[in-house]
């Protein structure tokens, strides 16, 4: 091996521990997030997450912007997280007054830590969980009538407005109940999708919150 060779392997070699150093840390960083309830009657409670990469946890800039927008709207409200991971926009809807949270994830890692924050904030009795995709939930809940459905899908799958058809598609937003869907800034939401129409939109960083209701 001559020196230009040599001088490729170790740099090469310094890059890869660079690139694992970085890793690892992105992930322990991951893990250490740490949840609370931001307002309401469980204000400040500690919430348990998912360790490691697989969710994307709602900044708590993004979840007091998404609360003041729905401030009036929440009290004695039946609201859907669909896609919850760890539960915290539903368990904080619970906490600001609303009648009844629906969790819905697929994960069972998220669900069984669904269940633990649910016990802990004492909303056993108000929250119902799913453990099932989103087609399958959503077909469930056909016939119900849901003030406010969050939904907060992995970027970039197309599942969201996926999801809003299967929501117009079983009829289960109330006639003057909100819809709002969290997003990267580079995905394109439509303005309509199915019986529903955005109606605003805001935009936190890289989230964008588009709110739908029943079109006029």
């Amino acid at each position: 091996m001559n020196q230009l060779e040599i001088r490729k392997y170790l740099n090469i070699t310094i890059l890869l521990q660079r690139l694992t150093f970085y890793e690892n840390n992105v992930k322990y960083v991951v893990k250490r997030v740490n949840m609370r309830v931001v307002s309401g009657n469980l204000r400040g409670m500690k919430l348990n997450t998912i360790e490691g990469d697989s969710t994307r946890p709602t900044r708590d800039m993004v979840k007091e912007a998404l609360f003041s927008i729905l401030q009036n709207d929440v009290p004695n409200a039946v609201f859907l997280d669909l896609f919850a991971g760890s539960g915290a926009i539903g368990i904080e809807a619970l906490s600001r007054g609303a009648k009844e949270a629906i969790f819905i994830d697929l994960n069972p890692k998220c669900v069984a830590v669904i269940k633990e924050n649910v016990q802990k904030g004492r909303l056993t009795d108000c929250s119902r969980i799913y453990s099932t995709d989103y087609k399958t939930a959503l077909k469930k809940l056909s016939g119900e009538k849901i003030d406010i459905i969050y939904i907060d899908p992995p970027y970039h799958q197309n599942m969201g407005i996926d999801a809003i058809k299967k929501v117009s598609e079983y009829d289960i937003l109330a006639e003057e109940g909100l819809i709002v869907i969290e997003t990267d800034t580079d995905e394109e939401v439509p303005d309509v999708i199915g019986r529903y129409e955005k109606f605003n939109y805001k935009r936190y960083g890289r989230n964008i919150l588009s709110m739908f209701r029943r079109k006029e």
